[in-house]
């Protein structure tokens, strides 16, 4: 493999001949991990706004085991990159890296590292020997040289710093945590988020989050999110989950989906790992986590938690320890549904208020220290612009497949003057059984896009994924269903502002409902359980319950012959 070329604008020989911009400084990230380059993206365009006196350029270090996709990151975000071995061949005016285990070339220029998570909450496996080191610590020789710059979100951090490392005595700066700041600004924009998210009016967003190495939350319990997807109604209940980059980076996108692929099948919302993990968890309604630094941010934020894993490289004496004191345990044997309900119940407000004022203070000042620190190192005057405020988030990517299959429950009873039909989904990829049988009646229901020809064949219910253009489609597509699956009792398709549901004898109902839209699926699981339980099905109001979600009536009427 030949060694990559070095950079030649704007900090190769004679780069003053060819650069636009004349610079003043040159200020290079260290890009070695994608977490830890991420987080200088997340950051830097703030401090620099408007300013050509700098000029930046992303070395990046191949040696870290979690290279992988640093430099896709930073080819996709437009950054000049240089290769690492031409950093000792430039004179830069600041180093900036969120990874504190680099190897910088000798010199005298500063290096100011900048937390990737919260604070120093975490052992990690040194790189250097077969130990375990303190998270966010550079080596001692940049200490010993007086280069280093350690930036703390909290004032507790230097003290734990200088107890465990006491060559850190005098090379820290309380900054704040930009990205804390980021998610507190955004909280009021919880809505979009969970718009963009698919979480609709009244359900849940359970957000499972796991950091990265063995005793991690998906290295301990990889199936949890599938288990959590059978628990919970379909239609009450979102689930997502915010895997460390690392993971994504160590295994790959293909092995981190192959090895949640049923989970993916029902529904979970896998987060990507950059960026949209920060209002995906604005978003949530609970936090199913571990030790990692996520959890602790949603704590932080006043949801609910429930600890799945707790792994012993937390540090003790640290904010996230007193997490994992504080805060419930999933019991893996126990009913989740009960206990996340559980855990939303007896949430008080500011439980976690403690662990989040020894994580964090000053709150929304990050950005404006942080760009004060930086001119300084820089020797430059800041510029006279207003210091930097946290940006509100934009909604993430909606990174969830369909779900294109339930195991159904149905119950019958007597209502107020007409029968009230109570319905459950989940997704019948995390079910084990959806053999049909006494009430409550259970069956199976797939929609026209189900890729599991299994399913498609066993399905008592077919309901087509998108409404017909025209009556005539509609009837057409029944019939062809029904002749085509012989096995299914039920087809079913949206047709102008109701649904047409053909049965296996060749009726047709069609069906319409008062207040908030349903889908195809549910008034065909309203028709099933009346025809299961013997009810009629021409002129006739029934009310629909969808779960504990919500009530609609639902008007039913045979279609003529």
């Amino acid at each position: 493999m030949h060694p990559s070329p070095p950079l030649r604008v704007p900090v190769g020989h004679d780069a003053q001949r060819w650069s636009t911009f004349q610079a003043r400084r040159t200020l290079v990230v260290a890009a070695r991990t994608v977490t830890s380059t991420a987080r200088v993206l997340e950051s830097l365009p703030a401090l620099l706004r408007d300013d050509t006196r700098v000029s930046v350029v992303f070395a990046y270090d191949p040696t870290s085991a979690f290279d992988n996709g640093v430099l896709e990151l930073l080819h996709d975000s437009g950054c000049r990159v240089m290769p690492w071995g031409q950093l000792g061949e430039i004179t830069p005016d600041l180093i900036v890296s969120a990874s504190e285990n680099i190897d910088v070339p000798d010199g005298d220029c500063p290096v100011l590292v900048l937390p990737h998570g919260i604070g120093f909450q975490k052992f990690v496996p040194d790189s250097r020997a077969r130990r375990t080191r303190l998270s966010g610590v550079v080596p001692d020789a940049l200490l010993e040289a007086g280069r280093a710059w350690l930036a703390v979100s909290h004032p507790d951090q230097e003290a734990q710093l200088l107890a465990s490392h006491p060559k850190t005595a005098g090379r820290t700066l309380l900054v704040g945590d930009p990205c804390f700041d980021e998610l507190l600004v955004s909280t009021r924009h919880r809505d979009a988020y969970r718009e963009a998210l698919g979480v609709g009016p009244g359900q849940r967003l359970v957000m499972v989050s796991s950091t990265w190495g063995p005793t991690s939350l998906i290295g301990r319990e990889p199936e949890l999110p599938a288990r959590l997807l059978a628990a919970l109604p379909y239609d009450e209940y979102r689930v997502g989950a915010i895997v460390h980059p690392n993971v994504w980076s160590a295994h790959g996108s293909w092995q981190l989906r192959t090895a949640q692929a049923t989970a993916l099948d029902a529904g979970l919302s896998l987060v990507p790992p950059i960026h949209s993990w920060r209002p995906a968890l604005v978003a949530a309604d609970v936090v199913v986590g571990d030790h990692g630094s996520v959890t602790l941010y949603g704590a932080a934020l006043d949801k609910p938690v429930l600890l799945a894993a707790f792994g012993g490289d937390a540090v003790p004496g640290t904010a996230g320890a007193d997490l994992g004191r504080t805060a419930p345990r999933l019991d893996p044997a126990g009913d989740p549904r009960r206990q996340i309900e559980d855990a939303v119940h007896d949430h008080e407000p500011q439980r976690y208020a403690e662990v989040a004022r020894r994580a964090f203070s000053d709150s929304g000042q990050a950005l404006a220290r942080l760009r004060t620190a930086v001119y300084q190192l820089l020797r430059l005057p800041e510029p006279p612009s207003r210091p930097p405020a946290a940006p509100i988030l934009l909604p993430p990517d909606p990174p969830s497949a369909a779900v294109t299959s339930w195991r159904v429950v149905t119950a019958v009873a007597e209502g107020a003057g007409q029968p009230v039909v109570t319905v459950h989904r989940f997704p019948a990829a995390v079910c084990e059984d959806w053999a049909e049988g006494p009430g409550p009646y259970v069956h199976l229901a797939c929609t026209d896009e189900e890729r599991d020809p299994r399913l498609a064949e066993s399905a008592s219910v077919v309901v087509r994924a998108r409404p017909a253009a025209t009556a005539a489609g509609a009837l057409g597509w029944i019939q062809n269903t029904l002749a085509r699956l012989p096995g299914s009792g039920l087809a079913a398709t949206g047709a102008g502002a109701g649904w047409l549901i053909g049965l296996r004898d060749g009726r047709v109902v069609e069906a319409t409902a008062t207040g908030p839209a349903l889908d195809a699926g549910l008034s065909a699981s309203a028709v099933y359980g009346c025809l299961r339980a013997g009810r009629p099905l021409d002129d006739t109001v029934v009310t629909l319950r969808v779960g504990g979600l919500r009530d609609a009536d639902v008007v039913l009427r045979l279609r003529p012959r």
